[in-house]
C-alpha cells in the first residue's frame, strides 16, 4: 500500500505546502542528468518536505534506492558520494562563454566515458561482444556493470530499505516475454540486482538475471513509474515527478540538435501521455462521482449507479512536474556526460526548480485543500 508511515506524526494543514498522508518522488531515467534529481532531493529535505514513497527508472532507480536505504540525515551525504564518484575520472574544464565550445569539451567528456567508462558505474570491456561465448554477459554487452553492484552495497543499507518507512518501487522490462515488471517493496525483498536490472540499458550495459528471468532498462518501455504509483495509490497523495528529457523543444538546427531531440522525444514524449491520460481520467471520475451526487436518493440505490460509482472511487492527487530543461550546449551525449562541471550544474538546476517551485506553492496548497486532482509545472518561467 502508498500508506503514509504510521510512525510518522500526522501532517498538518496549515504550512505554506500542506501535505497530504502520502508524498511520493517518481524519477525517471536519462543517465548522467540524474544528478539534477539529486539537486530535487536535496532541496526537498532543506524544505522539510518527507518522501513516504519513492520510484524510480534506470538512474533514478539508483537515486531512489539511496533515498530509501539511508537515513534522512544522510541522504543527501550519500547520493553525493555516488555522484562525486561517477564524475572523479574527469577533468573539471573551465566554462567558455561561446556555446559551441562548450558543446565540443561536452561531448569530449562523453566520448571519454565511451572510451573508458564511468568508476563506480561500469568498464568497457576487454573485447567487444562478437569475441565473446554466446549468452554469456560479455556477448550481450559492451560495458560491465559489476562496479555498480559494489557502488550500490556500499551506499545502501538493504535492510532499511526494505524494513523502513520509505517504500521504494523500480521498473525493469523482461527481455525474453517483453513484459514491464515492477519490483516493489511491499511484495520483493530489493537488492543491488533490481537496481541495476532497471538500468541496464542495452546494448551498453548487460541484462540482470532474477530468479531465471533476464531483464533489461525499464526506460525501454516506458521511462516514468508514475502509472505504477498511481495504480496503487491509497491515500490522499502529492507526487513529485522529476523528469530528465523535456517533451517540448526548438526545432533542430544542427545535426547535434537532432541527436538530442530525437533523444529527447524518445524519453519524455510517452510520460508526458501518461501524465496527461491519467488526469484526464481522474478528472472525468471526479465528474462522475459529483453527478452521482445530485441523483436523487432513491436512483442511488440502484445497481448500475452503484457500479459506476464503484469505478468512480478515486482519491484525488497533486501532480508536480519538475523537468530538466537543457542548455543550448548539450547535445545527443548528455545523458552520458559524467564531467564533474556538468554534474555540478544539474545538481544546481534541481535544486533551482524546487525554489522556484516553493516561491509560487500557493497553487499546489490550493488545490490539496480543496481535495483536487491537478496537475503543475512552475518552472515553465
Amino acid at each position: 500500500m502508498a500508506d503514509a508511515d504510521p510512525r510518522r506524526p500526522k501532517r498538518t494543514r496549515d504550512a505554506a505546502l500542506p501535505l497530504p498522508d502520502c508524498v511520493a518522488l517518481v524519477l525517471q531515467g536519462g543517465g548522467a542528468l540524474g544528478s539534477y534529481q539529486a539537486g530535487v532531493i536535496e532541496a526537498l529535505a532543506e524544505t522539510g518536505i518527507e518522501i513516504d514513497w519513492v520510484a524510480g527508472i534506470s538512474i533514478g532507480a539508483v537515486n531512489a534506492a539511496i533515498v530509501a536505504g539511508n537515513p534522512p540525515e544522510r541522504r543527501v551525504e550519500r547520493l553525493r558520494a555516488f555522484w562525486d564518484l561517477t564524475a572523479s575520472a574527469l577533468p573539471s574544464f573551465p566554462i567558455f562563454p561561446q556555446d559551441q565550445v562548450r558543446e565540443f569539451v561536452h561531448e569530449w567528456s562523453a566520448w571519454s566515458v565511451m572510451a573508458t567508462g564511468v568508476p563506480g558505474f561500469f568498464t568497457p570491456r576487454g573485447l567487444p561482444p562478437t569475441f565473446a561465448p554466446p549468452g554469456t554477459p560479455a556477448a550481450l554487452s559492451f560495458y560491465d556493470s559489476a562496479p555498480l553492484a559494489k557502488t550500490l552495497d556500499t551506499l545502501v543499507d538493504w535492510d532499511l530499505l526494505n524494513t523502513g518507512p520509505v517504500r521504494l518501487s523500480v521498473g525493469a522490462v523482461d527481455v525474453e516475454s517483453g513484459n514491464f515488471r515492477y519490483f516493489d517493496t511491499t511484495t520483493t525483498r530489493i537488492d543491488a540486482r533490481h537496481i541495476m536490472a532497471s538500468g541496464a540499458l542495452p546494448p551498453g550495459l548487460p541484462p540482470v538475471e532474477i530468479d531465471g528471468r533476464l531483464y533489461w532498462d525499464g526506460g525501454i518501455v516506458s521511462n516514468t513509474p508514475l502509472t505504477h504509483v498511481l495504480d496503487h495509490q491509497s491515500a490522499e497523495m502529492l507526487v513529485f515527478q522529476v523528469d530528465l528529457f523535456s517533451a517540448s523543444a526548438d526545432r533542430p538546427k544542427t545535426i547535434m540538435d537532432v541527436m538530442a531531440r530525437e533523444k529527447e522525444i524518445r524519453f519524455s514524449s510517452r510520460t508526458r501521455q501518461v501524465s496527461a491520460e491519467r488526469l484526464t481520467l481522474r478528472r472525468e471520475r471526479e465528474a462522475i462521482r459529483r453527478l452521482i451526487a445530485k441523483l436523487p436518493p432513491e436512483l442511488r440505490d440502484d445497481p448500475d449507479v452503484a457500479a459506476l460509482s464503484s469505478e468512480a472511487d478515486e482519491m484525488p492527487v497533486s501532480l508536480v512536474h519538475l523537468i530538466y530543461r537543457a542548455n543550448a550546449w548539450e547535445g545527443g551525449a548528455r545523458d552520458f556526460e559524467f564531467s564533474a562541471r556538468t554534474m555540478r550544474e544539474h545538481w544546481s538546476a534541481g535544486r533551482a526548480a524546487i525554489a522556484e517551485t516553493m516561491a509560487k506553492s500557493r497553487l499546489v496548497a490550493s488545490n490539496i485543500l480543496d481535495g483536487r486532482t491537478a496537475a503543475f509545472d512552475l518552472t515553465r518561467g
